[in-house]
């Protein structure tokens, strides 16, 4: 069974900065490109950010986390994180992390549909 496992949410205060890591037991992370999502009550699963594969080189990040989100990976470690600077409420959501197919190295999309695997997701709050 494929597992990806999110961790490093948390409550924090606006302006406060979290870590995100995305790791797996029965995939090595490094032969896909990893995205990050993120879904509020009430609202659909927003693309947040990708990485692309091997490297890391190639990274896309939707409009409202550009400046503040980073993504990178350590393959040693077989992790993917997520560093979230500045946040604020309207970051608040659970944040998952998932793979593209293997069939592209590249970051091609921010759409869920487009990924394969998901892990269960890491709630992240921020207090105003």
């Amino acid at each position: 069974q494929v597992q990806l496992v999110e961790s490093g949410g948390g409550p924090v205060q606006s302006g406060e900065s979290l870590r995100l890591s995305c790791t797996s037991s029965t995939l090595t992370l490094k032969f896909y490109a990893i995205g990050w999502f993120r879904q509020a009550p009430g609202k659909e699963r927003e693309g947040v950010s990708c990485i692309s594969s091997w490297s890391g080189s190639s990274t896309l990040y939707t409009d409202v986390v550009k400046g503040r989100f980073l993504a990178s990976r350590d393959n040693v470690k077989n992790t993917v994180f997520l560093e979230m600077n500045h946040l604020n409420a309207e970051d608040t959501a659970i944040y998952f992390c998932a793979t593209q197919p293997l069939d592209g190295n590249e970051c091609t999309s921010l759409t869920y549909r487009d990924y394969e695997y998901f892990g269960r997701g890491t709630q992240v709050t921020v207090s105003s």
